[in-house]
């Protein structure tokens, strides 16, 4: 008897607890910005200021279109350059969205568009922007990382109550 009463239990908490963590998985107040570098760009190219992709930073682009194949995505940000653009594109394509172009010299106005708009986002960048709007997201300080970096994606998950920053590598690699 007392077995059962303590079954019963541990099944009513369990019931309980799982319901609660779904209503705040999908309250509708929790969204998930993914910050990525462009891919490699071709710095043989003879236009310096806006050089395109190499081959590998073109393969690199269609990866990240695949690997964010099953993320639900509404916006698709972009800085006004032919690499952050063309590594924006394959993802803004598969998502059936426009690319969204900020100005990367305002990174603290762009941080707060994004979180009053609380949406899915991927936010196509640099190596000295993608970690400074992070932090400009979490609110705390970061600092640009080395140009030799192109795997590094920042998701910023914002909730009602928590701000969390995750910094992982994809597993892409063209050599």
């Amino acid at each position: 008897m007392r077995k059962t009463k303590l079954i019963t239990a541990l099944l009513f908490f369990m019931v309980c607890f799982t319901t609660k963590h779904l209503i705040a998985q999908t309250d509708g107040e929790s969204f998930t910005i993914y910050l990525i570098r462009h891919s490699e760009k071709d710095i043989s190219s003879e236009n310096q200021l806006d050089p395109p992709l190499t081959i590998c930073g073109i393969e690199r682009s269609e990866y990240l279109r695949s690997f964010f194949e099953d993320t639900n995505i509404k916006n698709v940000y972009s800085t006004n350059y032919l690499r952050t653009k063309k590594t924006a594109m394959p993802t803004a394509l598969s998502k059936k969205v426009g690319i969204q172009y900020y100005d990367s010299n305002n990174l603290k106005l762009f941080s707060e568009q994004l979180l009053n708009l609380k949406q899915n986002s991927i936010v196509v960048g640099h190596s000295n922007t993608t970690p400074i709007l992070a932090g400009l997201l979490i609110d705390k300080d970061m600092n640009p990382f080395n140009e030799n970096i192109y795997n590094r994606v920042y998701k910023v998950i914002i909730s009602q109550k928590n701000k969390k920053l995750f910094v992982f590598e994809t597993f892409f690699d063209c050599n």
